[in-house]
C-alpha cells in the first residue's frame, strides 16, 4: 500500500506540534520562502501588540467610563476605530455585555471567525469541531468545562461570529475593583472572558 512507505516529506517531521512548526519554518527558510525576522515580527504583533491586551484595554475603559461603554454597546466600529483597533478580521464588530441576567459567549459555527485586532491569534479550542458544535447545543456544559458555573436564573446567549460580524464580550466588572485605574483593571481581563468562556479575574 502507498501509505506503508515512510519516505514522504511529512513523515520526516516530528509528532510534537511545536517541533513540527519549527521544522516547517526551517525548511521554508532554507528554501528562501520565509524571512525568520519577518515571521517573528508577525507573531510578536499578534501575540503582544494586537493580542488580547487591546481587547482588555477596551473592556477596562468601558468599566471606567459610562459614556464610552454606552457608545461601545450602541455602535462599536467607530469607537474601536478611534482607539486604533480596526483592520483585517476586525471589521463590523459588535460588543455584547454580560450582566447578572445574561451571560454571552461567542462561537463561529462555520469556521473560526475571530476579532484578531482585539484578541490576537485565536486559541486552538476555538477552532475545534467540538467547541463549534457543542457551544450551540450545550453551552452551559461547555462553560462548566471552562470552570464557569452560572446561576440557573442567568440565561446563556450564544452569538455566531461570521465574516460579516464579529463579537467581543464585555465581561462583568469584578466586585472590589472600585478605585482601580484602567491599567490595573486591564490585568483582570482575560482572553477567555472576552469570548465568554471565562470570567474576569477577581482582584
Amino acid at each position: 500500500m502507498p501509505h506503508d512507505h515512510h519516505d514522504h516529506p511529512h513523515s520526516l517531521l516530528p509528532s510534537d506540534p511545536a517541533l513540527r512548526v519549527k521544522a516547517l519554518e526551517t525548511i521554508l527558510t532554507q528554501k528562501g520562502l520565509v524571512d525568520p525576522a519577518a515571521l517573528d515580527e508577525i507573531i510578536d504583533t499578534y501575540e503582544n501588540r494586537i493580542g488580547p491586551k487591546n481587547g482588555a484595554h477596551v473592556v477596562a475603559r468601558a468599566w471606567s467610563d459610562a459614556a464610552f461603554r454606552a457608545a461601545l454597546l450602541a455602535d462599536a466600529d467607530p469607537v474601536l476605530a478611534e482607539m486604533g483597533y480596526y483592520g483585517r478580521q476586525g471589521e463590523h464588530m459588535v460588543v455584547v455585555e454580560n450582566t447578572g441576567d445574561v451571560h454571552n459567549m461567542v462561537v463561529c459555527t462555520l469556521c473560526s471567525c475571530y476579532p484578531w485586532p482585539l484578541l490576537g491569534i485565536p486559541p486552538g479550542w476555538y477552532k475545534s469541531d467540538a467547541y463549534r458544535a457543542r457551544a450551540v447545543r450545550e453551552p452551559r456544559k461547555v462553560l462548566s468545562e471552562f470552570g464557569v458555573t452560572l446561576p440557573q436564573d442567568t440565561s446563556v446567549r450564544v452569538w455566531d461570529s461570521t465574516a460579516e460580524v464579529r463579537y467581543l464580550v464585555l465581561p462583568q466588572r469584578p466586585a472590589g475593583t472600585d478605585g482601580m485605574d484602567e491599567a490595573a483593571l486591564m490585568d483582570l481581563v482575560t482572553r477567555d472572558s472576552m469570548i465568554g468562556c471565562g470570567l474576569a479575574v477577581a482582584p
